[in-house]
């Protein structure tokens, strides 16, 4: 099985051709330069020597030659920049030219820079090339992409000569090859062959053999050699190479005509010449879509989980910020986080969890690389990311390979058909966990290799997946379809690498060699076990999953995880896949975090790493628009009247002073109501057009209708309303009274009906992951589902003494509850949840009693809530969302929190019965032993212009009490006994409508 390629897909094509026109104008030239005579010494005898010369100094070399004036040069760069939208540079160094072009993992940055030399070739005779790479993977990667485009390419450009070759210090017939040859030339090497150079003599021998003076190269060393050659300098990943003022000299050192860098992530964007951002690169459907598969514990809080987020040394002290299950007022566990200094205890911190006894921070170490915590009466260690407690471990990671395997064997019955070879992937950070070796060395499977072939065998022998395996006999093939891809000893075993060393050659140049090989469906293997130091530099474009199975916190960026199987899916042919619906290019990540944590976490990656600035207009954002197209000649709007058309957006604000989109903007463009200065004004189709494009949604309130209600002075202050208020204002206590038997008969009916423990649960779920140039990153949810798993706890807790301290009951009325529920026996299947639980229901219970109690006394004359607050308070909304104009009440405007509000206010409106109303502000409060309840509405009604009738009205959906939460049916029950004790003449009652009330005075 062989890749295809296109030769001309539009995204590509367009970045190659910007680098062409960077030198329009440029002959087709280049410059000679003598060569060095080859002086090789040969053994004569046992004592003599000679020395034999090949070559003579008439041998001549080539040398890249650029005659474009900095002038010149600098126009072909803005006409460049001007056509894909980025700002126009105002000065270049022709002594010092750096482009750069930003390409999304997954989108053939490599092909590109292939085609672009080739093309610089055709255009302009440039024949030498240097590909400088970071690392060992990326290298790997390049040598194969130069392997499998190397027919491709030479049936593109027929007769056109290229030699390809990586560096090598023991062959430097390659470099004087290099320089001699007139045909295309291109050397692949390692920053770290180069980077090391001394000009102290005494120091020489410990530079790169390519920086030392070399006999075979008549004393001259190679890097002068190459740097004759005036190179075309091409830096794969830059953002890794130039990290060093040592690397910025060793690519100095090679004397680049000008340099070409390419990435997804540029640190530093130089001359930035073409963008294809991974926003754009998305929505383009260009790489796969992503989605999310999340595998969380959940209802499993029985262990002490600790987790070190981070160190700090402050004036001298070091703190540790620790993230722990921390208990609530009500009970319940709440996951918290604080910054922490020697000696603090985890036991108090958490109101004493039996869990966390003995976890009192002994010391911290604030060391960077070496970031620690340890405790004084635990042995528990805890490096920077890693935590303890709080789940089975690897049952964890038993659910996450399961779902793994259930999706991949989902996406093949979709696409074997298509002829499309389905890959998984698991990122995992030690080696032993997939592979071990016994005292022979004889190799056998670690934990996860064990627990991903139990999985794949429980879940492939399902009904629905047998049209999958026909006769195949699943038991004995099992071990063929997963295998691990690591760096080895030269004993062949495998080992934890960094992803650096020269041992991780091996293993990239395996996996890059068995690229196509996977591709291929007679190849059985589908899922590969890959070490997590191997996160950059290879990828296949069948990778459809990619689970990270990491025992600590991931170092592994998401950029960097998603960049293995990001590229489009190709079939059977070699052809890449395209489809409109994402229906094949899914691409689904099993992680263990959430949704809001994953797309948060890439969000940020992509903002730090690219610069895209979500939801902002920048001042060059409309410099590429298009003003006169005559031929091949265009005219673009230009940088200094886009910066005035931003000054204007700004001045209307409708952008504020960064850029960032204001809500106005968006109102404007849905309604159509932009308005441009007259010099802009025929242009306001693609103005809009750019704007809608990072302005994203409009689904905000409207800014426009942002409204102050007014009180009514005069009302508030006059005579009717005083007579409505003198009746509700004051304030009232309360005492409490409830039968104990009956409390503990509620308890136990409601915990052997109600309560039911279930086992600690993982929940899964599927989402997919969507991008835009304001919203950012975000998620469209589709489904989630739990699941169980089995957990044992060596301690349970004391159940009695802490329901005692959270209920102020009895052990004695406790332990009857207990023992009469007839659910003790569940304490063993989660502790904490069914502790959780019975205190959700003794204390719901509790205040039900009380509730049933209650008894109500007016404080007095002298305690009550003034009128005047109706005028000092600020009354805001947004009309029609939540506001309306209205006569009759206190205030110029009410505001409402739902439909049946908003249709009350207008029944009340309507009534030719109500004088006056109001509805209730959120400081006018009735003291509950469930909190404060706040009623919804105070209503004045004069009957036949002369009966005045007073209510206080909670308005609800329903009247139902089965309909309303208990605690709400509660408050209504406490404000009814309130209103009894103020004994004022005014009816509380309940309404789901403005019927329910005029039926009173009916």
């Amino acid at each position: 099985m062989k890749l295809q390629f296109n030769q001309n897909l539009p995204h590509q094509k367009l970045a190659w051709d910007a680098v062409v026109s960077l030198f329009e104008g440029q002959e087709s030239c280049y410059a000679p330069f003598t060569m060095p005579q080859l002086n090789i010494p040969v053994q004569k005898g046992a004592e003599s020597m000679m020395t034999m010369d090949y070559g003579n100094e008439a041998d001549l070399g080539t040398a890249n030659r650029l005659v474009l004036g900095e002038e010149e040069l600098l126009d072909n760069l803005v006409r460049v920049q001007l056509k894909h939208g980025l700002k126009p540079a105002k000065t270049l160094n022709k002594d010092d030219l750096n482009y750069t072009v930003e390409m999304e993992t997954g989108t053939g940055k490599t092909y590109v820079y292939l085609r672009s030399i080739y093309e610089l070739n055709q255009a302009y005779g440039m024949t030498k090339f240097i590909i400088v790479v970071p690392s060992i993977a990326i290298k790997e990667g390049v040598k194969k992409s130069i392997e499998i485009t190397k027919d491709h390419l030479s049936q593109i450009y027929k007769g056109v000569n290229a030699e390809t070759f990586v560096y090598d210090s023991n062959n430097l017939e390659q470099v004087r090859n290099f320089a001699e040859s007139s045909h295309i030339q291109i050397m692949v090497i390692n920053i770290d062959a180069f980077r090391k150079s001394f000009t102290d003599p005494n120091k020489e021998t410990k530079a790169n053999i390519i920086h030392r003076v070399n006999d075979r190269l008549e004393g001259m060393r190679p890097i002068d050699l190459i740097a004759k050659t005036k190179p075309v300098v091409i830096i794969d990943e830059p953002q890794s190479v130039d990290t060093t003022a040592k690397s910025a000299e060793a690519i100095k050192s090679l004397n680049p005509l000008f340099t070409l860098r390419y990435s997804a992530t540029h640190r530093d964007k130089h001359l930035p010449i073409y963008k294809l951002d991974a926003v754009d690169a998305y929505n383009a459907k260009l790489v796969k879509q992503i989605a999310v598969l999340p595998v969380l514990p959940e209802d499993d809080n029985n262990n002490a989980y600790i987790k070190l987020l981070n160190v700090r040394n402050k004036n001298g002290v070091c703190e540790a910020q620790v993230e722990f299950d921390a208990l609530t007022s009500k009970g319940t566990i709440k996951r918290d986080k604080k910054w922490l200094k020697q000696g603090a205890d985890l036991f108090e911190l958490t109101k004493g969890r039996d869990p966390y006894e003995g976890y009192i921070i002994k010391d911290i170490s604030a060391v960077p690389g070496n970031e620690w915590i340890d405790f004084t009466s635990q042995e528990d260690i805890l490096q920077l990311g890693q935590s303890i407690g709080g789940v089975d471990d690897l049952a964890l990671k038993r659910l996450q390979i399961a779902k793994t395997i259930e999706k991949h064997l989902e996406r093949e019955m979709v696409l074997n058909p298509k002829g499309i070879k389905v890959l998984s992937l698991f990122f995992i950070d030690k080696v032993a966990n997939y592979r071990v070796y016994d005292e022979q060395n004889q190799p056998g499977l670690g934990a996860y290799g064990q627990i991903f072939e139990e999985e794949f065998l429980r879940l492939a022998k399902h009904p629905k997946y047998q049209s999958l395996f026909n006769e195949i006999n699943l038991d004995v093939e099992v071990s063929k379809i997963h295998d691990g891809y690591f760096a080895a000893d030269n004993k062949g075993i495998v080992k934890d690498t960094s992803g650096k060393t020269l041992a991780d050659e091996s293993a990239y140049d395996l996996i890059m060699k068995d690229k196509e090989r996977l591709l291929d469906m007679k190849t059985p293997l589908r899922f590969i076990f890959s070490h997590s130091a191997l996160r950059e530099g290879w990828d296949n474009p069948n990778v459809f999953q990619i689970c990270t199975l990491n025992e600590t916190a991931s170092t592994i960026k998401k950029r960097q995880e998603i960049g293995r199987g990001l590229r489009l899916a190709v079939d059977s042919t070699g052809n890449r896949v395209t489809d409109t619906g994402f229906s094949i290019n899914t691409l689904t990540v099993i992680a263990n975090e959430s949704y809001n944590d994953f797309t948060a976490t890439l969000q940020k990656e992509i903002e730090d790493e690219d610069g895209i600035k979500f939801g902002v207009v920048e001042d060059h954002a409309f410099a590429n628009l298009v003003i006169q197209r005559d031929g091949n000649d265009v005219v673009y709007l230009g940088t200094e009247d886009s910066e005035k058309l931003w000054n204007h957006l700004k001045s209307e604000q409708l952008i504020d002073k960064n850029g960032k989109v204001q809500d106005s903007l968006k109102i404007a463009l849905k309604h159509d109501t932009l308005t441009l200065p007259e010099a802009f004004a025929p242009y306001k189709m693609q103005i809009e057009r750019i704007l809608k494009k990072v302005a994203g949604g409009l689904d905000v309130k409207d800014a426009s209708k942002t409204h102050l209600a007014t009180p009514k002075k005069e009302v508030i202050m006059g005579d009717d309303f005083k007579a409505l208020w003198e009746r509700i204002k004051y304030k009232t206590v309360y005492q409490v009274n409830f039968d104990l038997t009956k409390l503990i008969a509620d308890c136990v009916h409601e915990m052997k009906v109600n309560m039911v423990i279930a086992k600690p649960k993982f929940k899964t779920g599927l989402a997919n992951v969507t991008m835009d140039h304001y919203e950012g990153v975000g998620v469209d949810q589709i489904q989630e589902n739990t699941q169980t798993y089995n957990a044992h706890y060596q301690t349970l807790p004391d159940v009695l003494t802490y329901l005692q301290n959270k209920t102020q009951l009895t052990r004695k009325t406790l332990a009857n509850i207990l023992i009469e529920s007839g659910k003790l026996k569940d304490l063993a299947k989660n502790p904490q949840k069914f502790i959780e639980k019975t205190l959700e229901i003794i204390q719901r219970k509790k205040m039900h009693a009380l509730v049933d109690g209650i008894k109500y006394q007016k404080i007095g004359d002298q305690s009550f809530y003034a009128q005047e607050l109706f005028i000092e308070e600020e009354l805001k909304g947004y009309l029609e969302q939540n506001m309306m104009a209205v006569d009759k009440s206190v205030y110029s405007h009410i505001v409402y929190d739902s439909n049946t509000e908003s249709a009350f206010a207008t029944g009340l409106e309507q009534n030719d019965d109500v004088k006056l109303y109001t509805k209730l502000p959120s400081w006018f409060k009735i003291d509950t032993p469930l909190g404060s309840y706040n009623p919804d509405w105070a209503v004045l009604i004069e009957k036949d212009g002369t009966e005045r009738l007073y209510f206080v009205v909670e308005t609800k959906s329903s009247l139902l009490p089965e309909d309303l939460r208990q605690t709400e049916n509660d408050k209504i029950r406490c404000g009814t006994a309130h209103f009894e004790a103020l004994d004022n003449d005014v009816d509380f009652i309940k309404a789901s409508s403005i019927n329910d009330l005029t039926d009173r005075i009916a």
